[in-house]
């Protein structure tokens, strides 16, 4: 059984990397895997370009939402990367540096010098750009990072992340176990399906309308197969929803699926 937060999840990966197939997308699953193992379910997700106008524009949306939202990718120092900024602009506050991400910073920075790679002089001119890392919107809390201490950060339920999946997922871990662990297992939900032989989707799509109707709570789902890799067609059909109900309502299905002239094998 898994379980469903009375709290939309939504999920936001940033980079023009992505969406030129560059680099392939890693977030996604791990993400679903992350909250399944807590009970709970992403709402929604979009792949988002480095432009500085569009981004902002969807975090105003996602800000109004007030959805929980975890974001991976654009939180760097470098021209390319623009989430901070956007992520300010779409809440109307100025952007600062947030004194814990200076302090997280400097003691990077002394690490990597005590092994000879680069200087602890924080005045350094390369330093100076480290710590534009720890330039966020006002307001704004940290997210540690255990793997090299450059923190993300967490404002209006949105939580921003890099994009490297050493990284962002226990940040992410860290975010959904310290921030929203009363949400874990919080509603009960569970989802079922079958395969049925035989019949359209034309044919059974009354009795999915029928079904939710009849079970409130319910929703019924279908994912036809043409027979791909030399298999017969058929179609998945399912029932996600409360436990008690939702099993009623995958009998119903299935009853109706075999009076329709369906099979449930091939």
């Amino acid at each position: 059984m898994a379980a469903s937060s009375s709290r939309r999840i939504g999920l936001i990966i940033v980079g023009d990397e992505i969406l030129s197939g560059r680099r392939q997308d890693k977030h996604f699953t791990k993400i679903v895997e992350l909250l399944a193992a807590r009970g709970l379910q992403l709402a929604r997700a979009e792949i988002l370009p480095d432009d500085r106008g569009t981004l902002t524009a969807a975090l105003r949306r996602s800000f109004a939402s007030g959805d929980i939202v975890l974001s991976c990718g654009g939180i760097g120092a470098t021209p390319d990367d623009h989430t901070r900024q956007a992520a300010a602009a779409a809440l109307g506050v100025p952007l600062q540096l947030h004194p814990d991400a200076e302090q997280a910073i400097a003691l990077r920075v002394a690490e990597m010098a005590a092994k000879g790679q680069g200087t602890a002089d924080m005045a350094a001119a390369e330093n100076q750009q480290r710590l534009q890392m720890g330039v966020f919107p006002a307001g704004s809390e940290i997210v540690p990072n255990p793997y090299n201490r450059i923190p993300g950060f967490f404002i209006h339920d949105h939580t921003f992340v890099p994009g490297f999946p050493v990284m962002a997922w226990p940040m992410l871990e860290w975010t959904l176990d310290t921030r929203y662990a009363a949400l874990h297992h919080q509603v009960a939900h569970v989802e079922h399906s079958f395969l049925v032989f035989g019949i359209p989707e034309s044919r059974v799509a009354p009795v999915m309308q029928a079904l939710q109707q009849r079970w409130d709570g319910v929703r019924a789902f279908s994912l036809p197969s043409v027979g791909e890799a030399g298999g017969q067609p058929h179609i998945e059909l399912g029932v996600k929803g409360e436990p008690d109900a939702a099993a009623q309502a995958l009998a119903f299905l299935q009853q109706e699926a075999l009076r329709l002239g369906g099979r449930l094998a091939p």
